[in-house]
């Protein structure tokens, strides 16, 4: 009767004080890994730093400040995305002296994707955080990255995890953080992983040097600085009807800003070539089954990554943080969208426009929102293409036909007539070569902060030396 189900017997006075006893906090797997750590030296982060969290309150933002709002989707694993490019007023940021960052504090998302963490640097102050994150901040001598990259392993995961409470959405609380455990290892150790997490970020810095490079050297081929410039608070155009309507059919004043005009008729000196003549397929978007429906959706353990437009950022395609699909779905009713290698993808919908390539060796799919350009790299470089709808001056153009309402959105002859200026293909290869060097260093960085993860996870199931051994053998570190 019980034959395929999942059980465990606890004793009553093994219970913890909040007297939780649902089965999920009980799962077989949570008590193998929580028996683990105790059989170690450990200690709660309660013993070594105080835990808070970000401002409760309305926060006011402000693009002219520099001054970082760091959220639940700000910290990933061991590193900051902050692509949203949030900044909170510099009034609020004084009037807030307790959720304000401090180098070497370690923030978790405590909503979300919960338990994501990352030890802030000079890189991304100053900055302030929200209610959606905890704030940990330790007082004496333990390393905050490897305190971060315990939380990332699965012997932290699951802490944080089995501790977060919620119906519709899950909440990891401030006074459950100060309860998670974690194993001492040696400072030796620690300082191994630190340096570890640092090497990585230190490629990431040179991954971002080398983008902007690239994209200085697009700049320059097109000129586009000065005539950015020109595009600076001018507000004013004045259309006729057979100028505006008649010939677009669009009635909406945000489409006949002058700063268009100006970008448009730069770039007329050079040739130019729509989407739709470039690729080789038809664009095409994907489509999204029933949300939550258990007929189309699973886990990671036996699906199929379902690319959304917010898994395309940095100029590629994440496979952080994903839904995923069932095979008989991939395989029936989404077959014309399976992605291949290398295929561009493009964001129709929410923040749209957003230009990334998949270059991943695994099968995937795309929502609706979601567009997949196909074509021979002859007359395009499809890195060319991706950082030039990425800049500044491909964003203005798809800002400008994109469709306001209760969401962004672009739709597939929208996409078709966006054009993009052709460069020499020499200097196509060259801008195209530094940002190839870019993802190189970005994906070495990735490699380290997985090798000082997977080092600790070794550290805690067997010992410090055998994860040693592995650090040496996979690293330059010694």
């Amino acid at each position: 009767m019980l034959e395929g189900l999942e059980i465990v017997e606890i004793k009553k006075s093994e219970i913890n004080n909040e007297t939780r006893i649902d089965a999920e906090y009980s799962k077989k797997s949570y008590l193998e890994m929580l028996n683990i750590i105790k059989s170690k030296e450990f200690i709660k982060i309660e013993d070594f730093a105080t835990v808070t969290d970000g401002i409760h309150t309305s926060i006011p933002y402000s693009e002219s400040s520099n001054i970082n709002l760091i959220s639940a989707t700000s910290p990933r694993e061991n590193y900051f995305d902050l692509s949203r490019q949030v900044f909170i007023t510099e009034e609020a940021h004084k009037l807030n002296p307790r959720t304000a960052l401090k180098a070497n504090d370690i923030i978790i998302s405590t909503v979300g994707t919960i338990g994501n963490c990352a030890v802030v640097d000079d890189s991304i102050l100053p900055a302030n955080s929200d209610r959606h994150v905890g704030i940990v901040r330790i007082s004496n001598d333990v390393s905050p990255y490897y305190v971060s990259t315990f939380l990332l392993s699965k012997f932290g995961r699951f802490q944080t995890l089995r501790e977060s409470t919620g119906n519709v959405q899950l909440n990891l609380f401030i006074y459950k953080i100060r309860t998670l455990i974690i194993p001492v290892l040696s400072l030796k150790f620690q300082t191994i992983t630190e340096d570890i997490i640092t090497k990585a970020h230190k490629n990431t810095q040179a991954s971002k040097e080398k983008y902007e490079k690239a994209e200085q050297l697009l700049f320059q081929e097109l000129g586009i600085n000065e005539m950015l410039w020109q595009t600076k608070g001018v507000a004013v155009n004045n259309k006729s009807f057979k100028e505006s309507f008649a010939q677009s059919g669009r009635l909406d004043a945000e489409y006949y800003q002058p700063k268009y005009d100006i970008i448009q008729n730069h770039l007329k000196q050079f040739e130019q070539i729509k989407l739709k003549d470039l690729v080789s397929t038809p664009i095409t978007s994907g489509s999204t089954p029933k949300a939550g429906d258990s007929q189309y959706y699973t886990d990671a353990s036996d699906g199929i990554p379902f690319i959304r437009a917010v898994d395309i950022g940095n100029n590629r395609v994440s496979l952080d943080d994903l839904n995923y699909v069932k095979r008989n779905v991939h395989e029936g009713i989404l077959k014309k969208t399976q992605l291949k290698h290398n295929d561009v993808l493009f964001s129709i919908a929410g923040t749209v426009g957003r230009c990334g390539i998949f270059d991943h060796n695994v099968e995937a799919n795309i929502n609706q929102a979601c567009a997949i350009l196909r074509f021979n790299e002859d007359i395009i470089n499809r890195l060319y293409l991706i950082i030039f709808f990425n800049s500044e001056v491909g964003q203005q153009i798809i800002e400008k036909y994109a469709r306001q309402g209760v969401q962004t959105n672009l739709n597939m002859d929208e996409i078709g007539n966006l054009q993009i200026p052709i460069l020499a293909m020499p200097t196509q290869q060259q801008i195209a070569s530094l940002i190839q060097q870019s993802f190189q260093l970005r994906k070495q960085s990735k490699y380290l902060l997985d090798i000082a993860k997977q080092a600790v996870e070794m550290a805690i199931e067997t010992d410090e030396a055998t994860a040693m051994a592995f650090i040496q053998a996979n690293t330059d570190l010694e």
